[in-house]
């Protein structure tokens, strides 16, 4: 499978089959900078529904919308969606977030959408195992590098691609990547241009490797 980061929270996550996920299309006026164009794809996840995530109009052609909490097996691709909140206040403040797991040829993704919930057991233990965790890391509207980190102990993927934080182009208030990165050992950070490819044999247990995009 195959996996590019758009920006933000979006990402283009692609099957050997040709199956395309779009996760969380944004509105370029909310983050700072546009979404790239041409984007088609077979199914569309929203997290939640704010201008930075829910902006479908960015995805050509006919796709399947998921922005409800369910079980689902589209393309022979395997698709849970959970409730959880996008703030420390049971949802009071910033409402409901969805996070999705989707099963790719073999390998569970994890994308959290704009989690704002603090890390606990109970969570974890709904999401279950995770190969690659997508994680928003900028604070403010969401957790920040710290609750992330948490997040990360407890699930213990082996790959981590954060997202949601500013970058030259953001002119959102929210922080840079690198508070985040400090958290970890350099030697398990991994810079990367364009989209990675990833087998189910890549993934053995033994380290959590964070990639982060270049953009």
């Amino acid at each position: 499978m195959n996996i590019q980061w758009l920006g933000h929270s979006a990402f283009k996550l692609v099957e050997s089959t040709g199956t395309t996920i779009i996760t969380d299309p944004y509105k370029g006026e909310m983050v700072g900078y546009d979404m790239p164009k041409g984007l088609v794809a077979d199914i569309v996840s929203v997290s939640h529904n704010h201008d930075d995530h829910n902006y479908v109009g960015a995805v050509e052609g006919e796709y399947t919308l998921l922005n409800q909490e369910g079980a689902f097996e589209i393309n022979g691709v395997h698709i849970t969606s959970m409730q959880s909140y996008h703030d420390h206040h049971s949802g009071s403040r910033r409402g409901g977030n969805l996070i999705f797991k989707f099963r790719m040829d073999g390998v569970d993704i994890c994308h959290l959408g704009d989690m704002g919930e603090a890390c606990s057991i109970d969570i974890c233990s709904q999401i279950g195992s995770v190969d690659i965790l997508l994680i928003p890391v900028g604070g403010n509207y969401t957790i920040d590098a710290q609750s992330a980190k948490e997040y990360v102990d407890l699930l213990m993927p082996d790959v981590v691609i954060p997202m949601h934080y500013r970058t030259r182009d953001c002119d959102m208030d929210i922080d840079k990547v690198d508070n985040f990165l400090k958290l970890f050992d350099e030697e398990r950070i991994i810079y990367a241009n364009d989209a990675i490819d990833f087998d189910r044999t890549d993934f053995d247990g033994e380290e959590t490797k964070i990639i982060v995009f270049n953009r």
